[in-house]
């Protein structure tokens, strides 16, 4: 059944790169994904497949169930973009202006698709259930995960599987990792706020501009000094506001950034930290703060049985040239709610282009993969699907990682 898998996936492969690039031309928002969740319970209405619609919001969900009951595996794609402009020189770039697939989720899209039709055609040859998750709102936190869970999406599920195509590894390159292969994501935002005034008469003002900028360099220091350097941790200011006519001195500075973190006891120590230097230093100019932090998604932390699972299965998928482990990735992902409710992995599947020695990355305004990684991780997902739902049951009494010690 495993090679008729392959069979069926690589006849079907044209139609899944010409699915890819049609959803790449049409790209949604986190959140605003109508036609896009419109577009993916149509293919399953049309086949004849069950299909569920606003699952937590804009998601899908689609199930396939084999010749009888057995075990229930979950397979998940992301499918929202970012608000960014398409630079590529290429026919199906996007046609929506400052939107763009810039992290491959059209492409997680288009392989779920392809491989749910493929286990429909193969329903009568396997025991169990396979659960399709088309997750809205990947990019953009609260993100669509946690929703959709809580709208029953993982009821009935024992395991789930998930891959990111990745465009900065070579291609035929599988990716894991037994841990933490993903970062807590956080964000904060700083007000300073001083006292505005002539650009000639700095004495008589309370510089924003000034003391936000001791606080960019002061807060670099956590990580380098406060941090043990056995643990892991990113501070990193992304916006610097302070808009003002050239002979005014700012009475308002606003920094946002991010904070990465693997341990809930650095994303908290992190968090009292900055607050803590923003303090010293808004002390120091004589001027006042405002500080809001927000905790993002929680790092994603692999099972090891199904890591291992997914490895060793991976060695022998056609196209896959090389399974080796990841250093922990200091990106976010809300896959991580899927983990802490039930057992599965996430694995990185390469989508650089042997030809492509300098890819752009992920978010970058000319970023794209080699879609030949698509069918790749298609192989991968649906021999892990059918694999597992014909294995052991030990596997199936993994234990779920204690979050709490993270």
């Amino acid at each position: 059944m495993i090679d008729r898998l392959y069979k069926l996936l690589e006849q079907k492969y044209e139609q899944m790169v010409e699915m890819r690039r049609y959803l790449h031309q049409y790209p949604e928002l986190s959140f605003q994904e109508y036609k896009t969740a419109q577009y993916i319970a149509s293919f399953y209405e049309e086949r004849g497949i069950e299909v569920q619609m606003h699952v937590g919001g804009n998601g899908v969900v689609a199930k396939v169930h084999g010749k009888s009951p057995g075990k229930t595996v979950a397979l998940r794609a992301d499918f929202d973009a970012l608000p960014i402009q398409d630079e590529k020189t290429v026919p199906y770039r996007s046609k929506v202006n400052g939107v763009m697939h810039a992290c491959g989720h059209d492409g997680h899209t288009a392989t779920l698709l392809i491989l749910a039709e493929v286990l429909h055609e193969l329903r009568h040859e396997f025991d169990g259930t396979v659960v399709f998750i088309h997750q809205h709102a990947e990019e953009l936190a609260p993100g669509g995960a946690k929703p959709m869970i809580e709208a029953g999406c993982l009821e009935t599920v024992d395991v789930i599987f998930g891959t990111h195509l990745w465009a900065t590894e070579p291609l035929g390159s599988i990716l894991i990792h037994p841990e933490s292969i993903m970062a807590a994501a956080d964000r904060f935002e700083i007000v300073i706020k001083g006292k505005g005034g002539h650009g000639a008469q700095p004495h008589e003002t309370k510089d924003s501009i000034l003391a936000a900028s001791h606080l960019v360099l002061n807060l670099q220091q956590i990580v380098s000094r406060r941090i043990n350097p056995l643990d892991s941790a990113v501070l990193s200011i992304g916006s610097f506001e302070a808009v003002n006519a050239f002979n005014v001195i700012a009475e308002q500075a606003k920094l946002v950034g991010t904070v990465r973190t693997f341990k809930e006891n650095i994303q908290n120590f992190m968090q009292e930290e900055i607050e803590r230097i923003i303090q010293g230093t808004c002390l120091a100019f004589g001027v006042e703060y405002e500080f809001t932090y927000f905790k993002g998604y929680p790092p994603v932390i692999n099972h090891k049985d199904q890591t291992t699972f997914l490895a060793d299965l991976a060695k022998d998928i056609p196209g896959v040239l090389k399974v080796h482990e990841t250093e922990p990735l200091m990106v976010g992902e809300d896959f991580a709610y899927y983990l802490q409710s039930v057992p599965g992995t996430f694995f990185l599947t390469g989508a650089q282009a042997p030809h492509n020695k300098n890819p752009y990355p992920h978010h970058h305004a000319r970023f794209d993969f080699d879609e030949r990684a698509m069918l790749i991780a298609a192989n991968t997902l649906g021999n892990a699907a059918l694999t597992y739902m014909s294995a052991s049951p030990l596997l199936q009494k993994s234990n779920i990682s204690d979050t709490s010690k993270i």
